[in-house]
């Protein structure tokens, strides 16, 4: 659909097309924080979890920061996920948006 639309909207697409391929996704996945004896339940929200492999992580926005890979490593770790995927739509070259991020690989 090209860049310009809002994280949801993509974010919803991208759910469709996945599952149509009959993927397991899960999406606005709450992930806990956990912190001595403080259990936060809702410590975060992954974008998408795909097969219970990969967390992809939606953006729109003018360029990456530095503070959106670390966020996408943070959900990894937490879930104990090994690959993730930081992708800005607001690119006008949708490969040049696609970042992996891993894991102690």
């Amino acid at each position: 659909m090209g860049p310009g639309l809002l994280e949801s909207v993509y974010e919803e697409i991208m759910y469709y097309e996945l599952t149509k391929k009959d993927l397991y996704v899960e999406r606005q996945k709450v992930i806990p924080v956990i912190w001595n004896e403080l259990k936060m339940e809702v410590g975060f929200r992954a974008d998408l979890i795909v097969e219970n492999k990969v967390i992809i992580e939606i953006k729109s926005v003018e360029s990456i920061a530095p503070v959106h890979s670390k966020q996408l490593l943070t959900y990894l770790r937490l879930t104990g996920l090994k690959l993730g995927l930081l992708i800005n739509f607001n690119d006008l070259l949708i490969k040049n948006g696609i970042n992996r991020i891993v894991n102690n690989l």
